[in-house]
């Protein structure tokens, strides 16, 4: 039995690479048709062509795509249930109909909002966590590199398909939510609605684009998939998770008296929030409901000298992004971080045939 499936994935193992042979072959102009006048594909394009193939017919995506489909429209559900109880007079965002579709709730379900932020980083870690060690452990790693092709094109082309299968899918899912609510309720969306779901949408791409990167880098780090499926799992458990309850701990441990002045409990406060902002979900649970929630006009504490004489009223696009512009700074910059640490480290990295 096991010389059966030693065979069966040798022979597995053969066929990826005939196929990517066959296709270098094409760029390297053997297979030009018409007399030579076709242009041969880049091959850059031939590996995130693969890649995304890989990933659309893999169970793992498969089965995470069921699942956020599943929540997604279970809480699609109960927002246009609860719809009209989320509509209140005396609530700022209460002329912004389409942006709840995104965030009412009636307490059964997360808002759509908060589901795509849980879901959204174990999709990004399941589409990288063995983009290399995979590919090393199975052997073919030499063999692909072995053809006409640069080095740093494989983990480029990996992180662009995973990348492009994200953006799609979200894009995909978000325009659905649009198109299934302006069928229901009838009502649709303004240009500032749109443009914040769109927004929202670039910033669920981002997010997941951390998770991702952060997930290949364990795996060119990790010689086994398993490993840094579990290192990125563990990562993602302690910020969601453990993070928040060492920061109560903190908090408690530090809370200034009753009797202290405004200005150290302002202090305080901006500390408790400057140390919750250094996790990636703090930082996008912050740009979201700023975009999805016109009404916020700061994600700090607030004097009495700001707060009086001001009105509630919505926020304009431009004034929500000059707000969550650190937040989405952060987000870029750890995203970056990500793949420059992994770039460097697959660049330097020693591949041996197995």
């Amino acid at each position: 039995m096991n010389k059966l499936l030693n065979t069966i994935t040798s022979l597995k193992q053969q066929l990826r690479v005939a196929h990517l042979r066959h296709n270098l072959t094409v760029i390297a102009g053997r297979g030009a048709q018409e007399g030579g006048k076709a242009e041969a594909p880049h091959p850059f394009r031939v590996i995130v062509d693969k890649e995304i193939t890989d990933h659309v017919r893999s169970w793992r995506f498969i089965i995470l795509l069921s699942l956020i489909l599943l929540t997604c429209f279970g809480s699609l559900y109960i927002s246009i249930s609860n719809f009209s109880k989320a509509i209140k007079p005396d609530d700022p965002d209460g002329a912004f109909f389409f942006l709840k579709l995104f965030t009412a709730s009636d307490g059964t379900m997360p808002p759509f909002h908060v589901l795509m932020g849980f879901l959204g980083p174990l999709l990004g870690i399941s589409l990288g966590f063995d983009a290399i060690n995979s590919e090393q452990h199975s052997g073919t790693l030499s063999r692909i590199l072995s053809q006409p092709i640069h080095r740093d094109y494989l983990i480029n082309a990996k992180f662009a398909a995973s990348l492009t299968v994200i953006s799609v899918l979200f894009f995909a899912l978000g325009f659905l939510v649009m198109g299934l609510g302006l069928i229901i309720i009838g009502i649709p969306p303004t240009p500032g609605e749109f443009m914040r779901v769109v927004f929202f949408i670039l910033l669920n791409i981002l997010h997941v684009a951390f998770w991702l990167n952060l997930s290949i880098l364990f795996s060119v780090l990790l010689r086994q998939p398993a490993t840094s499926a579990l290192a990125a799992i563990a990562v993602w458990l302690f910020f969601s998770i453990f993070y928040q309850l060492i920061i109560k701990l903190i908090a408690q441990a530090f809370m200034p008296s009753q009797m202290a002045p405004p200005e150290a409990v302002i202090k305080y406060q901006e500390l408790i929030l400057n140390l919750l902002r250094i996790v990636p979900t703090q930082l996008y649970s912050d740009a979201t409901v700023t975009l999805l929630m016109p009404s916020v006009r700061s994600l700090g504490p607030l004097t009495m000298e700001q707060v009086y004489g001001a009105i509630p009223s919505p926020l304009p696009l431009s004034q929500s992004l000059l707000i969550v512009w650190p937040q989405l700074t952060g987000l870029i910059a750890a995203t970056v971080l990500c793949f420059a640490i992994s770039y460097y480290s697959f660049m330097r990295r020693e591949i041996r045939s197995r």
